[in-house]
């Protein structure tokens, strides 16, 4: 068989980019000249060098372009430089409370600082040195505001931490950096609600054209959190703001980054990797579609090249999407029909059509070039 043509159509987009200004976090662009970046942050305990390491290692594979690390502790901030040596991602200190650790920070050689002007000591007393020290070592910064730790005398002003409140806070703290001729940062305005954050996004984004890091905070366990920062996330990002994202949750650091990336995929933001189109079964489908499409996506989720796969469970809809994907399948009576490129090819018996498709991939991976590394396939 001829090589197949993979890959797909230029990505449709709902809206252009907002354009803002471009900064750095190591070797990763964050503003309209780049593409959206992923972030996430470690859970372990910075102090324990192997276990952040490690985690950082796992978030790296899963496709996370930045990562932050919590500096609560002096011990902490002793041992930042050896982790952002060895990463293999740029490396954000978290600061909060203690001015002397952004130094620290910066000193160890971190991409970037967080700082949260709400709750560091005399935070607008420190803007000066911070600025200097970060323009000296070409860190770039993010100021961080948050709807839980808000300054008390914007709370005290607004009421509570209202969208003009979160905006008030994050203009004044960036003009401060701006009247030192400082303009490597970063802001984010997060809250829990999603419907209050993007109104504050929206309202900061008038304001000027600092890029910005877009966040639900405290979003809730995986299920909650995923809908909520998807709600918001595409709000934004459909009308073109946001420069790089992190959605956080109550699970392990990785699953934030695998829903970031889909996140980003969905709008056109990022090239697609894997795509698993599947019906969600009813009672016209002759096979376990449930089961069937999730054997699939696990069988086929470390491939690491655009493939857009069908896994239909019955003779309506199957043929035509089947027909419409990369690699398909449209099962019916026991057996399900693979397509390739809109083509049968053959004809199995339902327990083969997972070994099948997963045999296809591979087989069309190999036939593009995409070996060793480019395109990984896992074995049934």
């Amino acid at each position: 068989m001829a090589a197949i043509n993979l890959g797909n159509p230029e990505p449709m987009t709902l809206g252009p980019r907002r354009k803002t200004r471009q900064i750095r976090v190591g070797r990763i662009g964050v503003g309209s000249e780049s593409q959206v970046s992923v972030q996430s942050m470690t859970t372990t305990k910075t102090t324990d060098i192997n276990g952040t390491l490690q985690q950082i290692a796992e978030l790296t594979a899963a496709g996370c372009d930045i990562v932050r690390v919590a500096v609560p502790t002096q011990d902490d901030a002793d041992v930042l430089h050896i982790i952002a040596k060895k990463s293999q991602i740029p490396v954000i200190a978290d600061i909060h409370f203690q001015p002397k650790y952004v130094f620290t920070a910066i000193e160890a050689g971190c991409a970037a600082v967080r700082v949260n002007p709400g709750n560091i000591r005399k935070f607008d007393d420190q803007v000066g040195a911070i600025a200097r020290a970060a323009s000296d070592a070409g860190v770039s910064l993010r100021i961080g505001v948050n709807a839980g730790s808000l300054d008390p005398r914007l709370l005290q002003k607004h009421g509570k931490a209202t969208p003009e409140a979160l905006v008030e806070s994050a203009v004044w703290e960036a003009s401060l950096f701006e009247e030192h001729d400082f303009h490597d940062f970063k802001i984010s305005v997060k809250h829990h609600d999603p419907v209050v954050m993007v109104k504050t996004y929206r309202q900061l984004a008038e304001r000027g054209n600092w890029p910005l890091h877009l966040g639900v905070t405290e979003a809730g366990p995986a299920f909650q959190g995923t809908i909520k920062s998807a709600a918001a996330f595409g709000i934004l990002l459909a009308e073109g703001i946001g420069d790089t994202i992190r959605v956080s949750l109550s699970a392990p650091p990785v699953e934030e980054v695998k829903v970031g990336l889909q996140l980003l995929q969905s709008l056109g933001l990022r090239e697609k990797k894997l795509e698993i189109v599947s019906c969600p079964s009813c009672g016209r489908a002759q096979v376990d579609v449930y089961t069937l499409a999730e054997d699939v996506t696990e069988g086929l989720k470390d491939v690491q090249f655009p493939l857009r796969v069908a896994v239909m469970g019955c003779v309506v809809n199957g043929p035509g999407e089947a027909r419409e994907a990369d690699l398909g399948v449209a099962s019916g009576n026991g057996k399900g029909q693979i397509f390739v490129k809109g083509e049968v090819i053959r004809t199995v018996p339902e327990a083969d059509i997972v070994e099948t498709l997963i045999a296809e991939a591979r087989r069309i991976a190999d036939e593009q070039g995409l070996e060793s590394g480019e395109a990984t396939v896992l074995t049934p």
